[in-house]
C-alpha cells in the first residue's frame, strides 16, 4: 500500500492514545478510546486484516465506547480540582 496512508494512520493511532491517557475529563477519554479504536481499525483493513478489522469495529469502537459513555453518565462528576 501507500506507505504515506499508514504514517498518517499510525501518527493518529499515537496521538489519540496519548491524549486518551492524559485528558482529565472521563466523557472525553471515552470519545478518544473510541477514536484510538476506529484507527486501529482502519490501520487493521489497510494492512489487509479485515476480518481483524472488522472486529475491532465492532468490539472495540461500538460496543465498548458505548458502555464507557454510558458508565460515565451514570456516575456522578465530583473532583477536587
Amino acid at each position: 500500500m501507500i506507505w504515506q496512508f499508514d504514517l498518517i494512520i499510525l501518527s493518529l493511532v499515537v496521538i489519540c492514545a496519548v491524549a486518551a491517557i492524559s485528558v482529565k475529563d472521563l466523557l472525553g477519554a471515552a470519545i478518544l478510546f473510541g477514536a484510538y479504536s476506529f484507527m486501529m481499525c482502519l490501520l487493521w483493513a489497510v494492512m489487509g486484516a479485515v476480518d481483524v478489522a472488522f472486529t475491532e469495529a465492532s468490539v472495540g469502537a461500538g460496543v465498548s465506547t458505548v458502555l464507557f459513555v454510558a458508565a460515565v453518565f451514570r456516575t456522578t462528576r465530583r473532583t477536587t480540582d
